[in-house]
Parts: structure tokens; C-alpha cells; sequence
């Protein structure tokens, strides 16, 4: 079977284990990694390789990637992305997915975060986007700004975010940052190894990868 991306985004066993490790990940601080930003990542990797000209069942693929890769947060943070490629091919088995499907959806989940991400493949490139450059001001669950650790603190001052495709060679993420809440540094500080593997990711798919600060490019 072919997979398609209401498939996986209607079954209940991936939507518990989403659900779940979000409340895992709530449990140990960190910020919102639920159905909108599994969401959010399936829909920004489809329309990437989209805007770039892939073939429609590779997008498919990339949304299928993008909405099942971190349901290995239930199991642990910890290498969630092996964990979470080996129980998605369980799932997928199940589903009666084709082998090649299957393949490439465990591989970009298994590659996508770092330390250990690489952006093997375009399906993975476009995951590797799509997830590192996530950040807004609704993912902090922390609703004490005094309390507001580093990750809280730059994804607070996040007022909009955006990604596309310019002149099909550049892939930009643009933000609106509230400098009163943090500054570039800060969020260097966090994200300077995210932003670089989103740098070759843009390589993989045979692009530049731009981010754009209130609206200076800084990369």
C-alpha cells in the first residue's frame, strides 16, 4: 500500500502516542511539541518539496514524516528520533505501507534531530526545516515570564514566523522578534546548531538556506 498522509493523521494509535509524549515533554519542561507542531511540520516539509518541484508521493511521504516524528518523545527525549523511526516502522508495518514508504519514512525521522541529524535525503531535508525552524511564541507553556528559562524566553519573543521558497533556489525563515524579550544573540545561543543543519538541508534539496531577523537577513 502507497501511504498517504490522512491515513497516518486519523489513526489513533499515532495520535495517542503524539498526545502522550507531549504530555511527557510538558512533564519535563519543555515547550509544546503537540498537534500543532507535528502539524505545522508535516504541512511546512510537503510544501517545500512541493514549491521545489518534487514529485507528489515524495510530498505525501514528507507529511507523513513530519506528522509522526517525535512520537518516540513517549518513550523517552533521549534519542527520540531512533526510537521514534523504529516505532513508526512497527505502525507502518501494521498499516500494510509498502516497504519503500516505510524506508523513507523511518529514515527522516531517525535523522532529524541533533545531534546525530543529517539531511540524507530530500524527505529528510525538508523535515529537518521544517521542524528546527518552528519556533513561536505559542509553543511556551510557561505563562510566568519570570520564570522563563532561555528556550521560553526566545520562543516568547517570536511574534511571527514564516518559511517559503524565493525564486526556487532560496529557502528563507522569516521572523518577527520582540528585542524586549531577547536579543539575536539569545537566540544564536540556542539555535546556532539547528541553523546550521538547516543550512545543509537547503544544500540537500539544492538550495541556500536565508533566516531573516525583522527583516535583516542574519544567515
Amino acid at each position: 500500500m502507497k501511504l498517504k498522509f490522512e491515513t497516518v493523521k486519523d489513526n489513533k494509535t499515532i495520535c495517542t502516542y503524539i498526545e502522550k509524549a507531549d504530555r511527557t515533554l510538558a512533564g519535563m519542561g519543555f515547550t509544546e511539541h503537540s498537534f500543532a507542531h507535528v502539524t505545522h511540520v508535516a504541512s511546512v516539509a510537503g510544501k517545500l518539496l512541493k514549491d521545489l518541484g518534487y514529485k507528489k508521493h515524495d510530498i505525501e511521504l514528507a507529511r507523513v514524516a513530519g506528522y509522526m516524528h517525535d512520537i518516540g518523545n513517549v518513550v523517552n527525549r533521549h534519542d527520540h528520533a531512533q526510537t521514534g523511526a523504529l516505532m513508526a516502522m512497527r505502525i507502518l508495518d501494521h498499516l500494510g505501507a509498502c516497504d519503500e514508504d516505510v524506508a523513507a519514512v523511518i529514515t527522516a525521522i531517525g535523522n532529524h534531530d541533533e545531534p546525530n541529524a543529517y539531511p540524507v535525503d530530500a524527505i529528510t531535508a525538508a523535515i529537518i526545516i521544517a521542524d528546527k525552524t518552528d519556533v513561536r511564541q505559542t509553543r511556551v507553556r510557561n505563562k510566568d515570564q519570570t520564570a522563563f528559562d532561555i528556550h521560553d524566553r526566545v520562543n516568547y519573543a517570536v511574534k511571527q514566523s514564516s518559511i517559503s521558497v524565493e525564486n526556487g533556489h532560496l529557502i528563507e525563515a522569516r521572523l518577527k522578534l520582540d528585542k524586549s524579550v531577547c536579543s539575536v544573540m539569545d537566540y544564536f545561543e540556542i539555535f546556532l546548531e539547528r541553523m546550521v543543519l538547516c543550512r545543509k538541508a537547503a544544500e540537500t534539496l539544492g538550495c541556500e538556506f536565508a533566516l531573516v531577523i525583522n527583516k535583516e537577513r542574519v544567515i
